[in-house]
């Protein structure tokens, strides 16, 4: 699976999300939409992320953009998720994965000589057009929410 070109049309989706209910990414036209995608709830990396994003949610607003974490572990565990960390982001579950091989993050990946299929980290920042404006690949966490914001408060 190959990335979207910057400049294209954001593949669309309409998924589960924490606490029931869907999110969909055409119901956020008109705004800036953060997706970030992430391997694995209640993991170090991801752990950090999410909180980090969580910390910085009322600039994103302020800015225009809406943040949406993706992974695909399912409805319950984001619940789990975001009860034990305090999270004030949307969570979407990928299950079927559909939406991560749309996006080109769902790849094969290796760890100790082991093959695996997974979750590169990537966040894409998608303009309230529905383009793709901006892609982040193999994400690394510390740092990475200031740099979107800045991304986010430049593109206006």
């Amino acid at each position: 699976m190959t990335l979207p070109a910057i400049g294209s049309p954001a593949p669309d989706f309409t998924l589960p999300r924490d606490g029931g209910g869907t999110i969909s990414l055409a119901a956020h036209r008109g705004r800036h939409v953060v997706l970030y995608f992430y391997p694995k709830d209640d993991t170090s990396g991801c752990t950090v992320e999410a909180i980090d994003f969580t910390a910085r949610a009322a600039d994103f607003e302020a800015a225009g953009a809406t943040i949406i974490g993706m992974s695909p572990d399912p409805v319950k565990a984001h619940d789990k998720f975001i009860k034990k960390h305090n999270l004030g982001i949307a969570l979407a579950s990928d299950e079927d994965k559909s939406t991560l091989e749309a996006y080109g993050v769902w790849v094969e990946k290796s760890m100790y000589g082991r093959r695996y299929m997974g979750v590169e980290r990537t966040t894409i920042l998608i303009a309230p057009d529905g383009t793709i404006a901006r892609i982040w690949e193999k994400v690394k966490v510390p740092g990475h929410v200031e740099e979107v914001l800045a991304a986010v408060k430049a593109a206006g």
